[in-house]
Parts: structure tokens; C-alpha cells; sequence
């Protein structure tokens, strides 16, 4: 699913000696969840050998969306804030306050003035798309924290599995700015909208998020789908 270099991402904290990470998963889904398995090996990229020019691909999957398309990512830093709901009761209040956006003197459209935190929610919390670090996509289900079931330290946020770089509508503010003009009009290469180059698909449009643990990324792994 995805091979990521130290050298490119240094979010990624690999274990000593490793300097890549790669994410496999299987094309079926599992019990008892009914999602695909995965697995994450931490190498140095210095060992690895007899590398395949043809990557074998799956004979069958459960789902076309199962199947990435091949690609090479671009790596790019951005900022972005927790979701609202990751945010105590008086900073959600706060959100909601028109008045304090426009004493900010915030860029906001006059069209969220009944519904600030929208704005918040669209262009500023949690940005879609594949991602490493960054914030859950909370939305199926309330926050909550997960701990690693070796050492029971708090786990966090390693890889983003998104089936869209970019929401539609006013979501389109997070598409890169190469792709913004595609963004916009709604123009397509054939069979592959600009907001899907890997045309992977999780659940209902959702997003697969994989946790690790924030002490030692050797302990087992644990993934949840948003």
C-alpha cells in the first residue's frame, strides 16, 4: 500500500537502524471487523536487494478499491488543527463565535456567519487525504484514546489510508495547488478523478487510520477506519 522514506518524511520515527517503512495489506476483508488486514515492516533501505521491477499484483480482491494504483508520492508539510471534536467545550464554544473570527480579523466568508465552526471544519481541522501524523478524522465515532496492548503507553497517529486527497464542494481548499485548477472545474483523466490517483476506496469513502505505539513502533500496530 505504501513504502515511505526517512529521508523524505522525518515524522516518521522509525525504529534504530531503519530508515523505511512499508505497508502491506490484504485485499479481503476480515472478521471481525470485515476490513483489509495489515501489516507494517520498519527496514534499512540500505539492505534491501533483488528489488522487482514488476511488483506481483493481487490475482482477485474483495473490492476494485482494494488495489491501489501504482504511483510515487510528493511528500509536503502543512498545518493542520485537530478535529472539533478533538477540542474541549470552551474552544468549541469559542468556534462558534462569530464575533470572535471577525475580531481576529479572520479571512472568513460572510456565509459561514450563522455557522463558523463549519468553516473551521472545512478549511482548517483535519485535513483529508493520505497523511503521516496528523489527526483522526473523528466522525463514526466519538474521540476516544487507544493504548498500545504491550506496554499500555498512549498510541498516536502514523498513516492516513484516504480514499480522496480532497473533499468536494468547499473541501476542494486542501486539493495542492498544481491541482486546483482540476479541483475546480471537476475535470478527470480518464477513469481517475485528480482527488484519487491511487483509486483506493475504503468502506464508504472513509479513511483507514493506522496507530502505533509512542514509546517503541515495534509493538504491534492497531488501525481504525473513520
Amino acid at each position: 500500500m505504501a513504502q515511505l522514506f526517512l529521508r523524505d518524511i522525518p515524522l516518521l520515527r522509525p525504529p534504530e537502524q531503519a530508515d523505511l517503512l512499508q505497508l502491506l495489506w490484504c485485499p479481503y476483508e476480515h472478521e471481525p471487523d470485515y476490513k483489509p488486514s495489515t501489516a507494517l515492516f520498519w527496514r534499512s533501505a540500505a539492505e534491501v536487494g533483488d528489488i522487482l521491477t514488476t511488483p506481483p499484483e493481487p490475482y482477485e480482491a474483495d473490492y476494485p478499491g482494494y488495489v491501489p494504483e501504482p504511483c510515487v508520492l510528493a511528500p509536503e508539510a502543512i498545518t493542520e488543527y485537530p478535529n472539533s471534536l478533538d477540542l474541549g467545550p470552551e474552544l468549541q464554544r469559542m468556534l462558534e463565535d462569530w464575533n470572535r473570527w471577525q475580531a481576529a480579523g479572520a479571512d472568513v466568508d460572510s456565509s459561514y456567519a450563522l455557522y463558523p465552526r463549519e468553516f473551521y471544519s472545512i478549511h482548517l481541522g483535519n485535513a483529508p487525504g493520505w497523511k503521516v501524523g496528523g489527526w483522526p478524522p473523528w466522525g463514526r465515532t466519538d474521540p476516544y484514546l487507544r493504548y498500545c496492548a504491550v506496554c499500555t503507553a498512549q498510541m498516536v497517529p502514523l498513516l492516513t489510508i484516504a480514499s480522496r486527497e480532497w473533499d468536494g464542494g468547499e473541501g476542494r481548499s486542501w486539493a495542492p495547488q498544481e491541482e486546483q485548477a482540476a479541483a475546480h472545474t471537476g475535470s478527470r483523466e480518464p477513469g481517475q478523478y485528480p482527488s484519487q490517483p491511487t483509486r483506493v476506496e475504503v468502506g464508504s469513502t472513509d479513511n483507514m487510520q493506522i496507530y502505533v505505539c509512542s514509546t517503541s513502533p515495534e509493538h504491534p500496530h492497531t488501525d481504525l477506519i473513520q
